[in-house]
């Protein structure tokens, strides 16, 4: 339920604050007062699309907040935007005049779809031309399906799914028909190229031990060279060297080390120093000795190493995508090799889908014309009962020209033939503005009477905005859609936008908007009507003056017959 609806610098409207009750509250005034404003307010608060110019003259920015009943029970993604131990949902929106805006969710900023799944779910909003979606025809599948129930929609929503797998099904058989004109030369390249690969070999320590013995390979030489110096230094054929430099200090200081401690450490150190030059010279030695190169080495490492780098120029540019492009070699010839069973077996999987996907279409298509006539009865009950006692209303099911599709195997047209003696025809084709409005509210009652959800509403949005769906219409005939938008507003909330006093008098809250020309800008106000206020709207509505004595009466005979 709306509890409480503020807005402020929209337009015309410099502040207003609305305190909505239960039933059926409704909003009045001239035409030209800004009535829409409100309407525009509240598709705000659904994530509507703010319109350029919307903030008033003067004002940096516009603002309209939504304070909500929170819903017993909400969507897990829904209930994560908003506090655990937050009573009410507050949703709003602050416009700029630049056009920018911004959306919050119980004070948080959120984003503009957030407000629209959210909003969605707390109030259902029917402007004055909503009436033309019953129009289209996935809407009007709506109404019959959420009319039969929610074993129905929860029979229904299994098909999606299987629709879907017939599709994948479908397109994986095509892909392994398209493959029986290839295969062959698919084949004979593929298996070329593994057998490459796999006569190759290759493997990253490989190259990278390849890689460092042709760089020694190429620098023997220099290398052996570098080691017999190294050698020399330490110990040379002349008697020189470090190693002959270290020995006589150390024999130098061996007969006094004992004298003193410190001396004695010293010499170990020495000692230590000499055996690591002794064997680092031993080491360069046989390294000098062994460093051989076979004739021709370098020539077959280089090879090996030309025959790696064009594979890795083919297939990746490094060792690890040739291996990996050698593992998509094997499943792909797997696939072609095996294409033949696959196809028998997609062809096999896609039958028993196509069977599962008939078999759920089918129990759909016969709770629907089961359907089809009781809903057509009650909403021609509804109509007699909103001046259209001559009019034959049907719903017509028939097989959906495409095949089965994620909601079945059906469409569904709602027709109409609003005078004796014509035969029915599609809504957009028959019905007259007016009709369609009586048509909506008939089918609104007749799915809220079902406990229906739908395309145009039902017993699952707590909160109903009419904006002049009473358009077109007048007499005995207002009335009867006051009636029922009273009935329709029984155990839950209708916020109603009208011009009709005959529904203005069924009101339980009833607020009109007055529009001040004097000030500069123009200044709107909305004001909660009680008592005589009542019966002085009214008049107005009659088209009559304040002091007429006989639409005074006419208004408090509404009022006494509500």
């Amino acid at each position: 339920m709306l509890q409480e609806l503020r807005v402020e610098n929209l337009l015309l409207m410099e502040r207003a604050e609305l305190r909505l009750g239960e039933g059926l509250n409704v909003l009045t005034g001239e035409t030209g007062a800004g009535k829409t404003l409100l309407a525009h307010a509240l598709d705000l608060l659904l994530g509507g699309k703010a319109r350029s110019g919307i903030v008033r003259a003067g004002a940096a920015e516009a603002y309209v907040e939504g304070v909500f009943t929170r819903p017993p029970e909400l969507d897990p993604q829904l209930a994560e935007r908003i506090p655990g131990d937050a009573e009410d949902v507050v949703l709003a929106r602050r416009v700029w005049a630049d056009g920018r805006t911004r959306a919050y969710i119980c004070g948080r900023a959120a984003t503009v779809a957030d407000l629209r799944d959210l909003g969605g779910r707390l109030l259902s909003f029917y402007g004055q031309h909503e009436h033309r979606k019953l129009t289209v025809a996935t809407a009007q599948l709506e109404v019959l399906d959420g009319y039969c129930g929610a074993d129905h929609l929860a029979l229904r929503d299994r098909i999606a799914p299987v629709y879907e797998r017939v599709r994948a099904l479908e397109s994986r058989l095509r892909e392994l028909e398209g493959l029986a004109g290839t295969r062959d030369r698919e084949l004979d390249l593929l298996r070329f190229e593994l057998e490459e690969i796999e006569a190759a070999a290759p493997s990253e320590e490989e190259q990278a031990e390849l890689s460092a013995e042709r760089d020694r390979l190429r620098n023997l030489e220099s290398l052996r060279s570098a080691a017999a110096t190294g050698a020399e230094a330490i110990a040379s054929d002349d008697g020189a060297g470090a190693a002959v430099a270290l020995a006589r200090a150390v024999s130098d200081l061996e007969p006094v080390a004992g004298i003193d401690p410190t001396l004695a450490s010293l010499l170990e150190r020495l000692q230590a120093a000499l055996y690591e030059v002794e064997d680092v010279g031993g080491e360069l030695r046989r390294y000098g000795l062994e460093l051989e190169g076979s004739p021709g080495r370098l020539e077959e490492v280089e090879e090996r190493l030309a025959l790696l780098a064009r594979l890795e120029r083919k297939h990746g540019g490094t060792i690890a995508e040739v291996l990996r492009y050698a593992e998509e070699c094997r499943a792909r010839l797997d696939d072609l090799e095996h294409a033949d069973h696959a196809l028998e077996a997609g062809a096999t999987e896609l039958e028993t889908a196509r069977g599962e996907l008939g078999e759920l279409c089918a129990k759909l298509h016969r709770a629907r014309v089961r359907a089809a006539p009781k809903l057509a009865r009650e909403v021609e009950t509804c109509l007699a009962e909103l001046a259209m006692a001559d009019a034959r209303f049907e719903v017509d099911v028939q097989p959906r020209e495409a095949g089965p599709g994620p909601r079945g195997a059906d469409t569904v047209e709602l027709t109409i033939a609003p005078n004796p003696g014509m035969a029915p025809g599609p809504l957009r084709e028959i019905a007259s503005g007016g009709e369609l409005s009586r048509v909506m509210l008939a089918v609104l009652s007749v799915a809220h009477a079902a406990g229906a959800t739908g395309a145009v509403g039902g017993s699952e949005t707590p909160l109903l905005v009419f904006d002049e769906i009473d358009a077109g219409i007048g007499g005995h005939t207002a009335r009867a859609v006051g009636e029922h938008l009273r009935r329709l507003a029984a155990g839950r909330q209708i916020l109603c936008i009208t011009h009709l006093p005959q529904v203005a008098a069924l009101a339980s809250r009833h607020f009109t908007i007055v529009k001040d020309a004097s000030s500069s800008p123009a200044r709107t106000t909305v004001t909660a009507l009680h008592g005589d206020d009542v019966v002085g709207e009214l008049v107005r509505m009659l088209g009559a003056g304040e002091h007429d004595t006989a639409a005074s009466e006419h208004a408090r005979e509404l009022l006494k017959a509500a």
